[in-house]
């Protein structure tokens, strides 16, 4: 009964994600993949589609103005939300360190003076119970 590392990739739920947007053509569609499919990266929402013959991903971009939504499934909203605020962090803090302007240990983010800049703490909300 071992389960090897790859069933128990394949046990997971990761959940699903549908996005709907205006094709080229000016209709509107739908994709439904694997949460881990879909990124929005650059003002696109980007998509697995599949892989080529050599074992490659094939992705699709479409520009965030074509897309009218995407929904997700999520074990829990509160985890969800914590999840992008620590991947928002992540994000600033590799940026604060490739900006040039000084600051210590040469990281980014400093003033002109060489003295540090603290860091600003966003609040984000978890939605309560308001239907949008």
């Amino acid at each position: 009964m071992g389960d090897t590392e790859d069933d128990l990739e394949l046990d997971r739920d990761v959940g699903e994600a549908t996005i709907v947007y205006e094709t080229p053509e000016g209709e509107v569609d739908d994709w439904t993949v694997p949460n881990e499919h879909i990124a929005y990266f650059q003002d696109h929402w980007i998509i697995k589609t599949g892989e080529d013959e050599e074992g490659r991903d094939l992705v699709r971009r479409i520009p965030a103005e074509r897309v009218y939504h995407v929904e997700r499934t999520v074990e829990e909203f509160k985890e969800e939300v914590k999840t992008i605020r620590d991947q928002v962090q992540s994000f600033a803090s590799e940026l604060r360190t490739k900006i040039p302007g000084g600051g210590e240990s040469g990281r980014g983010g400093g003033r002109e003076d060489g003295s540090a800049v603290d860091p600003i703490d966003i609040d984000i909300d978890d939605g309560g119970d308001e239907n949008d």
